[in-house]
C-alpha cells in the first residue's frame, strides 16, 4: 500500500511538473505581465521637427492593429505610451522620466532626435532600461561597452556619411566641396564619416558653415557656401531648414553636385520646397521609396498603404517616414515575440542585440536587420540616387567598409 501510495504521488507530481515549469518560465520586470506590455517613447509632436510626429503615430498604430488583428504579441496587447518632447532635451528628460517612474515602461523604444535621446541616454543605461531602436543614427548608438542598453534603429550618419564622401572621391576627385551641416552631433557625425570617406581628398573641402535648429533662414549660410567657389555641396540639414536651403540654392542658381542626408530626401521635404527646386539633389538610402512607381507592386509597400488606409487614414500617404518607422515598429514585435514569456529588460535587450535576418518591410531587397552584442549597427548597405523628373533614379550601391 505504501509503495503504492509513493508510486502515485510521484506520478501525480511528474504529471504536474510541465505546468509548474511552464509558470516558471514567466519571468516579467516592471511593465510586463500576463496580459500587457508597456512601452514608451518620446517624439516631436510640435516644435521645429514636428513634421517627424509621423513617426510615432505610425508606431502607435502598427501596436493598435497588432492588439486588434492578432490579440497583441503571445497574448499580451502592447500599449505603446507616445509623449511630446517638442524636440526640446529638457522636455525629453522631463518626458522619458514620467514613463519610466510613473507610468512604469518595460523599455523605450524609437524615441526620436540625437540631441533629444542623448540627453537620457545616461539615465536609461543607469537603470537599465532598454533604449531600442532609436531613431537617430548617431555614431554614440553603436557603443555596447560604454552604453550596452541604447541600439540604433537604422545605420548610423557617420556610415552615410563615408559613403558620400567615397562617391565624391570617385566621381568628382577635384571638385571644391562646402559643407553646410546643423551645429549639433547630427551634423558633425556626418562631416567626420564624409571626411572619412574623402579620404586624402578632403583637403578639397573649402568651406564649412553651420546652422542652429533655432535659425529663422538658411539665406547667409547657403550664400556663403556659393561664395565660396565650390562645385560640391554636402548639405547635412534636418526639418525646416532643408526647404529653405533647396529653394535658396535654387533661387541663386548654383548648380554643384547637391548631396543631401537621407533624413531630408522624404517627400514631404522635396514638395516643401518644390520639385523644380531639387532636380538633380542625389541622396542615400537603404530603403524603397514607396511613392516610386519602381516599387509599386511590392507587397510590402502596398501592405502598409492598406494599414494606412485602415488605422491612419488621415495621414500623409506620401510620407516615406511613416514608412520607414512602420518597419521599425515591425523589427520591435520581433524582438517582443522572440522574447516570449521571459519579458525582463535583460532579455529584451539579448533579443534585439542578436538579430539574424529579421526582415524590415522598407528595407531594400538583399538587406535585413543583423545584430551582434558587439555590433549594434543592423545594416550598412545604401543605395545612392539622384533625383530627376517626379522620381529617384538609381546611380550605384555601396557598402560601408
Amino acid at each position: 500500500m505504501t509503495r503504492y501510495l509513493t508510486r502515485t504521488l510521484v506520478a501525480a507530481a511528474l504529471a504536474c511538473a510541465p505546468a509548474f515549469a511552464i509558470a516558471a518560465e514567466k519571468k516579467y520586470d516592471q511593465g510586463a505581465t500576463d496580459t500587457e506590455i508597456r512601452l514608451g517613447q518620446t517624439m516631436p509632436y510640435s516644435g521645429p521637427l514636428s513634421a517627424h510626429g509621423i513617426q510615432g503615430r505610425t508606431e502607435v498604430a502598427y501596436f493598435r492593429k497588432l492588439n486588434e488583428e492578432q490579440g497583441g504579441i503571445n497574448g499580451r496587447k502592447v500599449n505603446l505610451i507616445s509623449l511630446d518632447d517638442s524636440f526640446s532635451p529638457p522636455k525629453t528628460v522631463e518626458q522619458t522620466r514620467k514613463l519610466v517612474e510613473q507610468d512604469g515602461v518595460l523599455a523605450l523604444f524609437g524615441s526620436s532626435g540625437t540631441a533629444a535621446q542623448s540627453a537620457v541616454q545616461k539615465y536609461l543605461n543607469s537603470k537599465k532600461i532598454p533604449q531600442l531602436l532609436v531613431s537617430t543614427g548617431a555614431n554614440k548608438w553603436n557603443q555596447p561597452k560604454a552604453f550596452p542598453w541604447s541600439t540604433p534603429a537604422f545605420f548610423l550618419y557617420g556610415t552615410e556619411g563615408e559613403i558620400f564622401g567615397r562617391y565624391v572621391a570617385k566621381t568628382k576627385p577635384e571638385g571644391k566641396i562646402a559643407i553646410l551641416y546643423q551645429n549639433d552631433d547630427f551634423g558633425k557625425d556626418y562631416v567626420a564619416g564624409f571626411r572619412k570617406g574623402l579620404g586624402d581628398k578632403a583637403k578639397n573641402i573649402i568651406k564649412e558653415v553651420t546652422y542652429e535648429l533655432t535659425d529663422p533662414t538658411m539665406d547667409s549660410q547657403v550664400l556663403a557656401a556659393k561664395n565660396s567657389g565650390a562645385d560640391v555641396f554636402f548639405n547635412v540639414s534636418l526639418g525646416k531648414a532643408t526647404p529653405q536651403i533647396f529653394k535658396k540654392v535654387h533661387e541663386l542658381n548654383w548648380q554643384p553636385m547637391h548631396l543631401v542626408v537621407s533624413p531630408s530626401t522624404g517627400r514631404v521635404f522635396l514638395e516643401a520646397a518644390g520639385l523644380d527646386t531639387v532636380q538633380g539633389i542625389i541622396g542615400a538610402t537603404a530603403y524603397k521609396q514607396m511613392t516610386s512607381p519602381r516599387w509599386a507592386n511590392d507587397p510590402d509597400v502596398i501592405a502598409y498603404k492598406e494599414f494606412l488606409a485602415k488605422y491612419l487614414p488621415n495621414e500623409d500617404k506620401t510620407n516615406e517616414i511613416g514608412f520607414v518607422t512602420y518597419s521599425f515598429a515591425h523589427v520591435m514585435a520581433h524582438i517582443l515575440r522572440e522574447a516570449g514569456d521571459n519579458l525582463t529588460r535583460e532579455n529584451i535587450l539579448r533579443v534585439a542585440t542578436n538579430l539574424k535576418k529579421v526582415h524590415g518591410p522598407a528595407l531594400l531587397p538583399g538587406s535585413a536587420y543583423n545584430t551582434t552584442p558587439e555590433d549594434y549597427v543592423p545594416f550598412k548597405r545604401l543605395e545612392l540616387q539622384q533625383f530627376k523628373g517626379n522620381d529617384w533614379v538609381v546611380l550605384e550601391e555601396m557598402t560601408a567598409e
